[in-house]
């Protein structure tokens, strides 16, 4: 339980006790919960989603996409503001050069043009597909969340961090037949939404094997903005499979 709740607290902006993340167990096999906490996002963008189905579209997807930022805190907007910030800037004809000023320039905690044009498309990329999937649009909603976490505790398994001492430190120690365990039921849990289902774990999987071989050629692993990026990337690619599909 203390694991779950470190997983909220760090994932969502939902009060947990302060203690749970005092302790360094509970935050090593929290990775196990990041599928689980993605679920509990859908769960209450679904619920939302149910209360305005009967408004218009745009105010309806303004107001799902408004929670959702509220629910996470923009944690992993950020990671992708800094990710597309340092991906572009840190390019070098030199390798290690390239890591180094790519690794440097993802430490910064301001944005530039970069940044704010990759957090500006996907969120219109999200708001377009709301308000164009079918009221209330339960699979999207709980899929997309539930995915995208499922890639954070995937990545810590077939990634090694390489940011010493940052947030994702924690994780790095997580049980692996644990975390293996919560992907396929995760995954395996997709089936549920029918087709649909299978065509958002294809595009999931999908964005996060391009993710993966970005990582490994620039930083040869990954970092906690990464993460955020990967989160944001296939929630809005899951998000706009699903609205196309319709």
């Amino acid at each position: 339980m203390q694991a779950l709740l470190a997983a909220i607290g760090f994932l969502t902006r939902i009060p947990v006790p302060a203690r749970v993340f005092e302790q360094p167990r509970a935050q090593s096999r929290s990775l196990v919960w990041y599928p689980a906490v993605g679920l509990l996002i859908g769960g209450v963008l679904c619920a939302l989603a149910w209360a305005l189905q009967t408004r218009p579209p745009l105010i309806a997807a303004g107001l799902l996409l408004t929670a959702w930022v509220a629910l996470t805190g923009a944690l992993h907007l950020d990671g992708l503001a800094d990710s597309a910030d340092a991906w572009v800037g840190g390019m070098r004809a030199d390798a290690a050069a390239s890591r180094e000023r790519t690794l440097e320039i993802m430490k910064d905690p301001r944005s530039g043009p970069l940044g704010v044009v990759a957090v500006v498309l996907a969120l219109l990329l999200k708001f377009a597909a709301l308000a164009s999937l079918p009221a209330p649009a339960w699979a999207a909603l709980l899929l997309a969340p539930l995915l995208a976490r499922t890639g954070l505790t995937l990545a810590f398994l077939v990634l090694p961090y390489v940011r010493r001492g940052g947030l994702g430190q924690a994780l790095v120690d997580a049980p692996r037949a644990a975390c293996w365990f919560a992907v396929a039921i995760a995954v395996g849990g997709c089936a549920l939404a029918g087709w649909r289902g299978g065509l958002a774990v294809g595009v999931a999987a999908m964005v996060f094997a391009i993710w993966r071989r970005a990582c490994l050629r620039r930083l040869q692993g990954m970092t906690g903005d990464a993460c955020g990026a990967l989160t944001e990337l296939i929630e809005a690619a899951v998000l706009v499979a699903l609205a196309l599909s319709y």
